[in-house]
């Protein structure tokens, strides 16, 4: 096994458009990275980097200490798993696994004896002399696995290998991913635009936008303690709420004004965000996320003075365990913020300005709401987040969380499928 590093790598194509901006990240020996974001933020182009698929414009690419910018893909000893299976489809199960192992003539004894251990890993061992048309896709995608498992390479590189999987295969090899990274603690590198599968995979998830890394760190941190606007929006589903609001100091504490509301901010998020009272007087953009929001009506206790918004509702989702209640508040949106713009949010500067936000809440199921009726709704003043308005910035105080608790205990997480070269 081996660490891979990227030492301030670049890559502009021959037409001038630059697709990564100076990445800098390590990932350790045996750990799971996930590299997540909107399609075109440059995650797949610096996964290739590291591939050898795509050349180095600018920077050092390292594997287990070694330079390999100018190394050919073969002589890197990665495996790599595409979308596509990549399978022959006039080979057995058992030779398709084999392939790589054959093209090096690693003796018969030898080969056989992985190729039976990869199966048995994979629950393959009865499919082995079928060819891949008689398998499903998550039985491909597992010979696709084994083909990469065998060849025992330093690090594991994957590329949206579950995109072509229905929903609930997706959840399925999500977990069989994760179990066999973690038993085979192979150092591997995935990517995805879905945050979901990046948050339940990733021992650290590196959230890109444009090129450039906006925030590295374990999966908790990035929810709990998001650096810059545009990671507080793609993390979480449904996403974060966002809106306008003025911070005034009241009652020797904190208050931020939301329109017609004015909400009480608890001692404790003052203490986790000393820069707020830099802010007095000024605008900010509050962030909210749905699970923090509830129906003041089911409120326990009933909600805590200072911390409600109300409005009107406009549409219901039953989800069975949750209620999804998409609200139009007495709130000024977040508009025109390029952070949000980059997230395809409705931010046109030129757009008229609205007093009025549309705020997704996950309420009790219970709950008695109805679409057109007024509502009440209860937040949690120690669940919120800011950000500066101009620069989009987390308002917390310097270095930011996401840095300090960079090095935290993360869930374990996985292994993947993979591709010859």
């Amino acid at each position: 096994m081996a660490n891979i590093e990227l030492r301030h790598v670049g890559k502009v194509y021959a037409d001038g458009t630059r697709a990564v901006t100076d990445l800098n990240l390590e990932v350790e020996d045996g750990e799971f990275l996930v590299f997540v974001g909107p399609s075109g933020c440059g995650k797949t182009t610096a996964l290739r980097m590291v591939a050898g698929l795509e050349t180095v414009s600018e920077g050092e690419v390292m594997i287990g200490g070694r330079a390999v910018s100018n190394v050919p893909p073969r002589d890197r000893d990665v495996a790599m798993v595409f979308q596509s299976y990549a399978l022959y489809p006039h080979l057995t199960v058992r030779n398709n696994i084999a392939f790589g192992l054959q093209l090096r003539k690693v003796p018969k004894a030898e080969l056989n004896r992985r190729v039976e251990d990869a199966a048995r890993t994979l629950g393959l061992s009865e499919y082995l002399d079928r060819k891949p048309r008689n398998l499903s896709g998550g039985q491909r995608q597992r010979v696709a696995m084994g083909r990469a498992i065998v060849r025992q390479p330093q690090a594991f590189l994957m590329d949206e290998p579950l995109s072509n999987l229905d929903a609930k295969l997706r959840v399925q090899m999500r977990a069989e991913i994760a179990s066999l990274q973690h038993n085979l603690g192979v150092t591997t590198i995935y990517v995805t635009h879905d945050q979901t599968e990046a948050m339940t995979l990733g021992h650290r998830v590196a959230v890109m936008k444009l090129g450039v890394l906006q925030q590295i760190a374990p999966p908790q941190v990035l929810y709990d303690h998001p650096e810059n606007l545009f990671v507080a929006g793609f993390i979480g589903s449904p996403a974060m709420n966002f809106m306008i609001g003025t911070l005034q100091a009241s009652n020797g504490g904190h208050s931020v004004v939301l329109g017609a509301s004015t909400l009480e901010l608890p001692a404790s998020t003052l203490a986790a965000r000393p820069l707020l009272s830099d802010y007095i007087g000024k605008q900010v953009v509050v962030g909210i996320r749905p699970e923090d929001i509830e129906d003041a009506a089911l409120a326990r206790g009933g909600p805590r003075s200072g911390s409600t918004l109300s409005g009107t509702v406009q549409l219901l989702e039953p989800l069975g365990s949750d209620l999804m209640v998409h609200v139009n508040a007495d709130v000024p949106p977040a508009a025109g913020l390029a952070d949000l713009a980059e997230l395809g949010r409705d931010t046109d500067p030129g757009a008229p300005l609205s007093d009025r936000s549309l705020v997704i809440a996950r309420f009790n199921p219970r709950s008695n709401v109805r679409i057109d009726h007024s509502i009440t709704m209860a937040l949690d003043g120690e669940r919120m987040h800011f950000f500066d308005a101009a620069s989009g910035e987390a308002i917390w105080d310097r270095p930011s969380a996401g840095t300090d608790l960079e090095d935290a205990d993360a869930p374990a997480a996985a292994g993947a499928p993979t591709q010859e070269f």
